[in-house]
């Protein structure tokens, strides 16, 4: 269980119960904005969100499993909140709870009236949601909530359940899974987060597919390697982007990993991945290491189609890019009169983040 900003009291009232101890594997309180990107692997556009709460469960979940649960029997909690603090808060008063299991993400947001209680209240509240919401995740009738609510507040929830095969590939014993599930293996892949999927990534596709004449598919890893996996609902959030073309949901977040799953691919990148395969700070410092990777992905990918964007202000062509020979000799550069789209799903994200109320 993960608790920042409030709730921390349900910590507390599952400790009372007899037996607690065979249930709780573990409690941490990362209250520190720091102590929560140390957890998420970086920092976080909003921190109490349906989206932080969620990784912060997914993190709790493959926890649980570190410390000995099976998959099937993990269950990951946690609650982020904004409540009253010495200073008025800007924004809402908020609390979101979220559970991850091998079976679903499950979710629940309340938006607090302002001011209408104390922090001791607020807290009970945040507190009573998380457990109500740990409860109905186990199948349990639960409703601790609603007598401490006022008439105009409400519980959102959500809950996404996952096919065998995302259980399969979250477990890690199904490598991947294809969007939708028939289809010949991959020949021309698009790597990336896809968050959110945007026109640059659409065009890329379309110049990939006159060059090679072959048929474009998209590929999502759901682990990475220094952040937790993606949850259902995130998910299927970025898969319904894709209703007009072939996704393939993977466990595989390095380059390497990427090219042993489809051995007959070629791949279509930006400048930014690119650079970074053969780049020593993402093989843990070893030069010796990245100049392996380097001569593994020459000889594994079919090839690769790289297509220049914008970096800090200023466009980078790919033929300029100052890669190993090996990597170079299997690129093909796409020319800027030919691709320029200057757009990022940062930057959208960004200006999405802009247009949301204040915390």
């Amino acid at each position: 269980m993960l608790a920042t900003g409030g709730g921390t009291q349900a910590i507390s009232s599952l400790l009372s119960i007899p037996g607690a101890s065979r249930v709780v594997l573990e409690a941490v309180v990362p209250y520190a904005r720091a102590a929560v990107d140390q957890l998420l692997g970086g920092p976080q556009e909003t921190y109490c969100s349906s989206r932080a709460a969620r990784r912060l469960a997914m993190v709790a979940w493959q926890r649980a499993c570190a410390l000995g649960a099976a998959p099937a029997a993990a269950a990951g909690a946690a609650v982020t909140a904004s409540l009253a603090t010495l200073e008025p808060k800007r924004g809402q008063h908020r609390v979101v709870t979220a559970v991850q299991t091998l079976c679903a993400t499950r979710v629940a947001t309340l938006t607090l009236i302002k001011d209408a209680r104390t922090r001791a209240a607020e807290e009970a509240l945040a507190a009573a949601l998380l457990l109500d919401t740990i409860a109905h995740a186990r199948g349990i009738p639960a409703d601790t909530t609603s007598p401490l609510l006022h008439p105009s507040e409400k519980v959102e929830s959500q809950i996404t359940e996952a096919p065998l095969e995302w259980q399969h590939l979250l477990a890690g014993t199904m490598p991947a899974v294809r969007l939708p599930l028939a289809g010949a293996p991959a020949k021309l892949l698009l790597p990336g987060s896809f968050d959110p999927l945007h026109e640059g990534h659409r065009r890329m596709a379309d110049v990939a597919e006159r060059l090679t004449g072959e048929r474009l598919e998209f590929e999502l890893s759901v682990a990475n390697v220094d952040k937790p996996p993606l949850d259902y609902t995130e998910v299927a959030i970025r898969a319904e982007q894709f209703a007009d073309r072939p996704l393939w949901l993977t466990r595989a977040p390095t380059f390497l990993e990427k090219i042993e799953l489809f051995p007959e691919a070629i791949w279509v990148l930006g400048v930014d991945t690119c650079l970074r395969l053969g780049d020593r700070r993402y093989y843990g410092g070893s030069e010796e290491a990245a100049q392996h990777a380097v001569a593994r992905i020459a000889t594994g990918a079919r090839g690769l189609i790289v297509f220049g964007r914008i970096r800090d202000g200023v466009y980078v062509d790919p033929a300029t890019l100052p890669l190993p020979q090996p990597l170079r000799a299997t690129l093909r550069c796409i020319p800027e009169e030919l691709f320029r789209v200057d757009v990022s799903s940062t930057q959208l994200r960004r200006e999405g983040r802009a247009c949301a109320e204040p915390e």
